[in-house]
């Protein structure tokens, strides 16, 4: 088996599969994340440099912050970096705030002799915390916001850098405003789409796995089905070419073998039974016959010899002899039919004019049909052609379908009706009687051995007709309702 093609590298390549797209979703949203964060960086960075460009013109110039972001000169605060920038705070040499962008409560004020008070440094409240206050040097515990810790949870964060000037250091705070709450939502977005590849691939793992594994639980159900005796059970093999669908295919095998085994020993116990059956009933048809020939010899000999003259004597007489007589016939006929079942099947098969056979079989029953006011009539379509069979057989055949039609109508009468049918392939007999019927249960049963309804019945009479139908590879099919009658349908092959 190629190698591709089996189970485990099947198995293996979707893995592989799975794997790779995993790490590559993976990778990418890792590089995205990564230009997020490069590119809020890049925000930054143009925020502090443009806040500390401001913060400059501001110690340079007299303007103030607020009236410095309105000049269309200036080039470097714009929208963007408004977005970014919560406040520029300028800080003179002595530590006091000299001006504010944004909060005004920070802006110098006029006295009332005209001077200029300054807020100090160490008064301004809400600060963020310091960013890198270590590069400050000594100066960083002037500022009241060095102590806090840069990674509290605030509104912001303050960059400072000192500007030296002719009257001394100055600085420049810049107040950037926190982007932590950005950062935290880019920072869950890939967890979010890692989540859902997750939750993807176990998807698919689980419709794989029930894929692979449904056709173990397949043969796992199957092979309980075979250990209870049931044979004819088979695995879907759903088109695969893998170790399951040689598995599935050998199962199969295995199974059709089983069943042809079982139906060998089926039919092997039944032929050693027929053949045991068959010796022994030779064996006492030989031991019984003997006696009934002497016992019917000796009642033609009591009615030839010994029959009263008195005529009231004499019809008496010719009864009861007539009835040991048709006693003796019927024990014959039981033995007849037991042998007939029971020897194994050795047709002699010829061109045979079943219409000349049926007719053979009706002259038996004729006497007695007579008797029970029974009339039959025979119809044979044109052109029937002969039948490959054996006449013996299908005598015997026909002389239980008949004698069977004739039982069932007698006290009551009615009509025997047989007709001859030409088909594609077979020869089609119709055989009907308005008897009392034959009850639902017990139609799937007459076909069987020693089955019978009759209080004197042996049983074999429609099992030695189902047996000679099986020899000639031919049909019988029957319909019946109680007190309406039978109909059965033989078909046997044209020559």
């Amino acid at each position: 088996m190629n190698f591709l093609n089996t189970f485990r590298a099947r198995l293996l390549i979707i893995l592989i599969i799975l794997l790779i797209t995993t790490l590559s979703f993976q990778y990418y949203l890792n590089l995205k994340t990564q230009e997020e964060n490069n590119r809020l960086r890049e925000k930054q960075e143009q925020a502090l440099v443009a806040g500390f460009a401001l913060g400059t013109g501001g110690i340079t110039k007299t303007d103030y912050l607020s009236d410095l972001v309105k000049r269309e000169d200036q080039t470097f605060f714009n929208d963007k970096i408004s977005e970014r920038i919560k406040d520029i705070i300028i800080i003179n040499q002595n530590w006091q705030i000299t001006d504010s962008l944004n909060s005004e409560e920070l802006i110098p004020v006029e006295g009332e002799n005209k001077e200029v008070i300054y807020k100090n440094l160490a008064d301004a409240e809400n600060l963020p915390p310091l960013q890198e206050s270590k590069r400050l040097g000594a100066d960083a515990a002037k500022f009241p916001n060095a102590a806090i810790d840069p990674n509290a949870e605030t509104d912001g964060e303050a960059h400072v850098i000192p500007v030296d000037t002719s009257k001394g250091r100055w600085y420049v705070m810049v107040i950037l405003k926190s982007d932590k709450s950005e950062s935290a939502k880019k920072a869950a977005q890939p967890l979010v789409y890692t989540l859902f590849v997750l939750s993807l691939s176990t998807f698919i793992t689980i419709l794989l796995v029930w894929r692979f594994t449904r056709p173990i639980a397949d043969l796992s159900n199957a092979a309980r089905e075979v250990a209870a005796g049931n044979l004819c059970v088979r695995v879907e093999q759903r088109g695969q070419t893998n170790e399951m669908g040689e598995l599935a295919a050998r199962f199969n095998e295995m199974t059709a073998e089983l069943e042809k085994k079982q139906e060998l020993e089926a039919k092997l116990q039944e032929v050693e039974k027929s053949a045991v059956v068959g010796r022994l009933g030779s064996a006492i048809a030989h031991e019984i016959r003997n006696p009934l020939n002497y016992i019917n010899l000796s009642l033609d000999h009591l009615r030839a010899k010994f029959k009263p003259e008195d005529a009231a004597k004499g019809a008496d007489f010719d009864k009861l002899t007539a009835q040991l007589k048709a006693e003796v016939a019927r024990i014959n006929q039981q033995i007849s039919d037991f042998l007939s079942y029971s020897r194994p099947p050795n047709p002699n098969l010829q061109a045979t004019d079943v219409r000349k056979t049926i007719e053979d079989s009706l002259r038996i029953v004729e006497a007695q049909a007579a008797d029970c006011n029974i009339k039959i009539s025979l119809v044979e379509h044109e052109n029937v052609p002969r039948i490959l069979a054996d006449a013996e057989y299908l005598r015997s055949l026909f002389n239980n379908l008949f004698i069977n039609a004739v039982q069932a109508m007698e006290g009551t009468g009615g009509n025997l009706s047989v007709k001859i049918v030409p088909e594609d392939y077979f020869v089609k007999i119709e055989i009907s009687d308005t008897g009392k019927g034959i009850p639902e249960e017990n139609l799937d049963k007459i076909f069987e051995p020693y089955f019978s309804t009759k209080e004197t019945g042996t049983g074999l009479g429609l099992a030695i007709v189902q047996k000679v139908v099986d020899v000639h590879n031919g049909i019988i099919e029957v319909t019946s309702a109680p007190n309406e009658g039978t109909h059965f349908v033989v078909k046997l092959p044209k020559v």
